[in-house]
């Protein structure tokens, strides 16, 4: 079983956000444009920041503007730009990304199967999703529209995604269902 992951105060540390979004497939020599939807304060942001290639750009949404406004402008040669909005509301003010990171957000989506046809849209050819979520099909009040990591797979086969592969699953604070990460290629 792996080592549980870093809290402090709630908040996923940095380390253990990298080693959740690691990829072997990201290719981080050529800059890229990306999205964090959801970011909130930006945790998974600076995580993938550091996995990026210089001369990258991050656009990190979320509706709360006083999250947004912790986030820094550049971040490893990355560019960050916040927007403030919300991420159910498609099309993003931003064109086409190479990578959508989906971070803790998924769960907050009533209609998942339409949302992830959207990202699907916004995204170049060979593009991916990063995503982050609770491996669990039972909704609280905290994960409303749960989706495991095999619920995530058919909506992503279904949403015309060509594969999913595992990057991780640790522990999470809430000791309930462990957190997965998986990446999601378009093909």
């Amino acid at each position: 079983m792996p080592a549980p992951l870093a809290w402090e105060n709630g908040v996923l540390q940095h380390a253990d956000a990298v080693r959740l979004l690691a990829s072997s497939e990201l290719d981080a020599r050529a800059p890229q444009t990306w999205a964090d939807l959801g970011c909130g304060d930006g945790v998974f942001t600076r995580a993938l920041a550091s996995l990026l290639a210089p001369g990258s750009t991050i656009h990190a949404m979320d509706r709360d503007a006083a999250a947004l406004r912790t986030l820094p402008a550049e971040l490893h040669g990355v560019l960050i730009r916040a927007w403030a909005g919300d991420v159910t509301e498609q099309p993003w003010p931003f064109g086409a990304v190479d990578g959508l990171l989906l971070a803790n957000v998924l769960h907050y989506v009533r209609d998942q199967a339409a949302f992830l046809r959207g990202c699907h849209d916004q995204l170049t050819p060979g593009g991916y999703l990063l995503v982050v979520e609770y491996d669990t099909d039972r909704a609280n009040r905290w994960v409303p529209y749960p989706s495991s990591r095999q619920a995530l797979t058919e909506l992503c086969t279904a949403a015309g995604f060509a594969r999913v592969v595992a990057l991780g699953s640790h522990p999470s604070i809430y000791q309930r269902a462990p957190l997965y990460s998986v990446l999601v290629g378009k093909g």
